[in-house]
């Protein structure tokens, strides 16, 4: 027995100092990975600027030390660095005047961005190309959202070694409905919603979209198609009627397909490539010829403003769910609450942009920041900027700024409150053949047990806090849009909107970039060039080693998100997980969907 112990205490002590070991180690080698990254790049006398957009993610805010925080579980790291759109559009204003560079190469294949941010993101190019130097795409292959930035350039040059010239087939969206599923399983999803088109929860009760829900995304379909369309149509010389009938006519199959239709202008191999960058150069041996990586310019050239100075221009960046809390993920009501109240107290920022990418999510979270931004619009002049999503809870806080700019492929408004309640009663007594016997205080004490049903006078009270929340809703959008209630009603009713037709009803004021936003909130503060301010950006980008620390502590994915992760069915585990998260009875703004662009 004194040998059972003594071996038992050293499998012990040799697992803690193989933990400790293991730590170690870890720390070291993300040590090591940053050391290596901390040091500034030197860029060659002259080049040419290369965005290749596989390298990067386009996002909100930049993070060269962007990790896949999933792969830490095998201890991997993919590092793929994240490019802010503003930074972005700075580093091509600097090339535009610099005479190290001589013009662009864009390789748009294989990127990650969405539908605004590649709005954004092509006004840049549009700007560089106008400065007076060319931008050259080149593409092995062609989706709706490839061409839509190559349009931007001078020349678009196709991979002639490829097979096939890829696949433009316009954009689309899909819409998932799990109520047969759930029926098998007897689970019962008891939706209380305000808005014929707040189909949030929808895909839980129904089988297929509602009428009014397949309108609405036709409709946002229809008015993003048709902004991307017209403008690849216009560059490449031709009408949107024409370049739809190639899509639909499915003729483009090949690269000489493209090259006939005026898509492309030159079908080049590599090496034909090679010699055609060198001859824009003005060079004759390839070996002078350097490609100066967008991110090496970034590095070489921004440099992030710090919160210091006396004549600063902030902007917050909402970007994520809008949650309870104080988590760093997403929009957490309490932390950002004391972001902005700390930028309101700060002497030394003269203006606020509030830069919105978010569905929505919490109704009280919300409420708590939108008071805060009240107070700080009281004190400082407020714009919003909208990215790709500035939705439900995203609107609600973002409504009452004094100028809204938004990207025509917004989607935005989505006014609208719900609430979700899954009755498992028939899941425990059919299908795991459990029987539950309630004990209670009061009639009603066990309506939120989850384990029956809800009785009418329990759906009606139910639908009567949704109905207050709604009605506080439209109140908040009335005041802060200057619109009637009931013209707010009419385009409410839980409806998402592009943010080209929003501009028609009066949800925003004006289709521009987060750097319109700027240069209008400066101009508030009485600044006249940008010279005479910095901007700042809040709240700071999570570290890389903060990363770390969030994911080792954080939620993991349950094992049917991992299971069914990169299949067809990856959809249906973020649906369960949508329908695990949402507390019972708590209301909700948020939208019910995100569009992504075939890339």
């Amino acid at each position: 027995m004194k040998d059972f112990f003594k071996t038992v205490l050293a499998v012990i002590v040799g697992f803690l100092i193989l933990n400790i070991i293991t730590s170690l180690l870890f720390m070291m080698m993300f040590g090591a990975m940053m050391a290596l990254g901390s040091s500034k790049t030197v860029l060659p006398r002259e080049g040419v600027l290369d965005l290749d957009m596989s390298k990067f993610i386009l996002s909100e805010q930049t993070k060269t030390d962007n990790i896949d925080l999933s792969s830490l579980q095998s201890l991997s790291t993919e590092m793929t660095p994240a490019l802010g759109i503003l930074d972005a559009a700075k580093a091509l204003e600097i090339a535009a005047e610099d005479p190290g560079i001589k013009y662009v190469l864009l390789r748009a294949d294989q990127m990650s961005a969405g539908l605004a941010g590649l709005e954004e993101f092509r006004k840049s190019l549009v700007a560089f190309r106008e400065s007076g130097k060319p931008i050259v795409a080149y593409t092995n292959s062609l989706s709706a959202a490839s061409l839509y930035l190559a349009s931007a350039a001078d020349k678009i040059y196709m991979n002639s070694d490829c097979g096939s010239g890829g696949m433009l087939l316009g954009i689309s969206g899909r819409m998932m409905f799990l109520k047969d599923l759930l029926d098998k399983f007897g689970v019962n999803v008891q939706l209380i919603r305000h808005g014929k088109y707040k189909s949030a929860g929808e895909m839980f009760i129904r089988n297929s979209a509602s009428e009014a829900n397949m309108e609405q995304n036709q409709v946002m379909i229809n008015s993003i198609w048709s902004s991307y369309a017209s403008e690849m149509a216009a560059a490449r010389g031709m009408d949107a009627d024409k370049l739809n009938a190639l899509i639909d006519d499915l003729t483009l199959v090949l690269p000489k397909d493209f090259l006939e239709a005026g898509i492309v202008d030159e079908l080049l191999n590599r090496q034909q490539l090679i010699d055609k960058l060198c001859e824009l150069a003005g060079i004759s041996d390839e070996k002078d010829l350097h490609l100066v990586p967008m991110m090496d310019y970034v590095d070489a050239k921004i440099v992030p403003a710090l919160p210091t100075g006396k004549n600063l221009v902030a902007v917050i960046y909402a970007e994520g769910d809008i949650v309870d809390g104080n988590e760093n993920k997403g929009i957490a009501g309490d932390r950002f609450a004391r972001i902005i109240a700390k930028v309101r107290k700060d002497k030394n920022v003269k203006a606020v942009v509030l830069r919105v990418n978010s569905p929505g999510g919490s109704v009280l979270a919300s409420a708590k920041i939108k008071d805060e931004l009240d107070l700080l619009k009281a004190e400082k002049p407020l714009v919003a900027s909208y990215g790709d999503y500035a939705a439900s809870g995203g609107y609600w806080i973002s409504n009452g700024c004094e100028k809204i700019y938004t990207d025509a492929t917004t989607l935005t408004g989505s006014i609208g409150v719900f609430a979700m309640i899954p009755d498992l009663s028939k899941t425990l007594k059919d299908v795991a053949h459990v029987n539950i016997t309630p004990v209670k205080s009061n009639k009603h004490s066990d309506m939120l047990s989850l384990m029956r049903p809800f009785d009418a006078e329990e759906t009606a009270f139910m639908q009567a806090g949704i109905e207050d929340v709604y009605t506080n809703f439209v109140g908040i959008v009335s005041e802060g849009r200057s619109l009637t209630t009931e013209h707010v009603d009419s385009i409410a009713q839980g409806r998402v909107w592009t943010g080209a037709d929003a501009l028609g009803i009066g949800l925003v004021d004006e289709i521009g970039t987060l750097q319109d936003a700027i240069g209008y909130a400066a101009s508030l503060a009485g600044y006249e060039a940008s010279s005479e301010y910095k901007v700042v950006g809040y709240p700071r980008p999570l570290t890389m080693m903060e990363q770390m620390m969030e994911s080792i502590s954080g939620k993991k994915d349950d094992g049917l998100t991992a299971a069914l992760k990169g299949t067809a069915f990856e959809g249906i585990a973020s649906a369960i997980q949508e329908l695990k998260a949402n507390e019972p009875a708590k209301a909700y703004a948020l939208m019910p969907y995100s569009i992504e662009i075939v890339k």
